[in-house]
């Protein structure tokens, strides 16, 4: 028999004292009910709210009856006449607090054979929140995040149509070709021993498209990759990918700015400041020992090496013979952290990497320090001057080769930054990096790889170095931060064949095999190339960060774990032999 659904009114959380004294209908699922000695109450949700809902015996006992055998989630449709409620019984922690609904007719569409966990529990692993992921979204929580997405993504359609960007859908199904990460394979049933790769980004069809004359292009585009994943990363990810003709950095910099200044105000309500100030790569790894650094605290890194040129201590001594420095962080008023305190931070530079930590307490009477008796007073206000130091703070020292000390000061920093209580959560620090290094040698593979990937082009100034010193030639790459997290990054792209060529020599693809892979590409920079460039912008990392949580996975629908698993679906999972054979593949274990 076919169910009558009767048009619904309007959603539970939006029933207000625009209603009183109207009959409205309304759907959604049973959260609770509550036997009041005599009425009954109901608090029907669905994904704008819960309202309250009212049975009384002594007009319908025989509704009274149905309500009172209702399962917590049964879904249910419910007509009723809205009224205020009794002064005294309002409950200011609901949209719908003021207000009820007296119920007069319900319909039971379903009721659940089993609840794996009730939507108050608090302590719910991931595991089981992600395996019933259907029944963690009915949580206010997750829909409010689904719904941020949806916010978010209609915001930056509406910014980017308003202008002059086109939105463009670029091909799943392509050609493998090396971009940093291992490609997800399909195998072609019409082409036997071929393959389709699932993009990793829509890199070169978006130059195509820049090509083909379209100028403004962007997409909010699924991603793949088949890498071993972390935290903060997922075999498919969602960004917002941007491109345009005839343009240099200043101007992708400044829409990227204007599109994030227009999310955050109409999403959030919150107003930010471009432009955004600006490091390059190597001034960030000097200052924050980070290519990523969160700004919203100091406790910025020091190179301290000209301070103990003459030392009499005979590690560092060594350290200097080799060539290599002292670098440290003042950590103001430090000397009051505790003996306990103090050797956590050692605990966390050797998990970083560190062999060992020296640390200086500078205090009124001198300084103390388990290097104490190798420091000349000179030592001492070389290090207050260029530490900033006064009376009361700790210098913590790390010594030994420059990136490997940089990546730990980095590290400790953000440690002491969480420890100490200097980060404020509701504060946006923004930042762009730039002039990152072109290429970097790779000792495993013995040849140049691109640090970003091999379509970026370097900076002009440096172009002469492409045949005689890789290592030292920039590329016209910038990443975009926000308190410490990659937002997304992007380049201006090569669109001169000669040079694009030269790129694919130095990481070592020969003429025949960079023909083979990138031959369309170079055949349509042959054509006519506009001067391009563009940004990726990683919707999931931004999203987390907007909604105020610590992992992209609670910003998606149906994430896989850190092992790629669906927990929901239980995917990946076997397939017949029948779709295999149709396939021309046999699988080996």
């Amino acid at each position: 028999m076919k169910e009558k659904i009767a048009p619904r009114t309007c959603y539970c959380g939006e029933v207000g004292e625009e209603h009183i004294g109207k009959e409205i209908q309304l759907y959604g699922w049973v959260r609770r009910t509550r036997d009041h000695g005599g009425l009954t109450f109901l608090d029907l949700a669905d994904r704008e709210g819960v309202v309250q809902i009212v049975f009384n015996p002594e007009e319908n006992l025989s509704l009274h009856k149905k309500v009172k055998k209702l399962k917590s989630e049964s879904v249910v449709g419910i007509k009723g006449i809205v009224r205020k409620r009794p002064a005294g019984t309002e409950n200011p922690r609901i949209s719908t607090g003021n207000i009820e609904v007296i119920g007069n007719e319900l319909t039971a569409f379903s009721t659940p054979d089993h609840l794996p966990f009730t939507l108050d529990e608090k302590e719910l692993t991931e595991e089981v929140r992600l395996k019933y992921r259907y029944l963690d979204i009915r949580r206010d929580e997750m829909l409010n995040r689904l719904k941020l997405r949806h916010h978010t993504t209609q915001a930056i359609r509406g910014f980017l149509s308003s202008n002059g960007f086109w939105e463009i859908e670029t091909p799943f199904l392509t050609r493998s070709t090396p971009e940093g990460a291992r490609d997800y394979l399909v195998p072609s049933r019409i082409y036997p021993g071929k393959f389709y790769a699932l993009p990793q980004s829509p890199q070169l069809f978006k130059q195509l498209l820049m090509v083909g004359g379209v100028d403004k292009y962007f997409q909010i585009v699924k991603c793949f990759r088949d890498e071993d994943l972390r935290a903060d990363r997922q075999p498919e990810f969602t960004q917002i990918d941007l491109e345009m003709s005839f343009v240099d950095e200043k101007k992708i910099m400044e829409v990227t700015e204007n599109l994030l200044q227009h999310l955050f105000k109409k999403v959030l309500g919150k107003e930010i400041s471009p432009p955004f100030p600006s490091f390059s790569y190597s001034e960030c790894l000097k200052r924050y020992g980070t290519d990523r650094p969160d700004l919203r605290f100091g406790l910025e890194i020091q190179d301290f090496t000209e301070v103990f040129t003459s030392t009499s201590f005979r590690v560092f001594q060594k350290v200097l013979e080799k060539g290599n420095c002292i670098k440290g962080i003042n950590i103001p008023q430090g000397s009051q952290l505790s003996l306990k305190e103090r050797e956590e931070i050692i605990e966390k530079s050797r998990e970083l990497g560190a062999e060992g930590l020296i640390w200086i307490e500078f205090k009124s009477s001198g300084v103390k320090s388990p290097i104490a008796k190798f420091l000349q007073g000179e030592e001492i206000e070389k290090l207050k001057k260029i530490g900033n130091i006064e009376t009361g703070d700790l210098l913590i020292l790390v010594a030994g080769e420059e990136r490997k000390s940089l990546e730990i000061l980095g590290g400790l920093r953000n440690f002491l930054a969480k420890k100490m209580g200097l980060v404020n959560p509701d504060e946006l620090k923004f930042a762009w990096v730039t002039e990152f290094p072109l290429f970097e040698y790779s000792r495993e593979e013995q040849r140049w790889i691109t640090l970003h990937h091999p379509f970026t082009s370097p900076n002009e100034e440096d172009l002469p170095l492409l045949k005689s010193n890789p290592g030292k030639i920039r590329s016209r790459a910038y990443d975009i931060i926000l308190n410490g997290e990659e937002l997304g990054g992007g380049s201006i792209r090569i669109h001169q064949v000669e040079i694009q060529k030269q790129m694919f020599e130095v990481i070592g693809l020969p003429p025949a095999e960079y023909k083979e892979k990138f031959g369309f590409l170079l055949s349509a920079l042959s054509t006519g190339a506009p001067p391009h460039g563009g940004i990726a912008l990683g919707l999931d990392r931004l999203l987390m960060i907007m909604s105020g949580t610590d992992s992209i996975r609670e910003v998606i629908a149906f994430p896989k774990t850190q092992r790629a698993v669906c927990l929901t679906t239980n995917s990946p999972s076997p397939v017949t032999e029948t779709q295999l054979r149709d396939l021309h593949i046999k699988v080996r274990l």
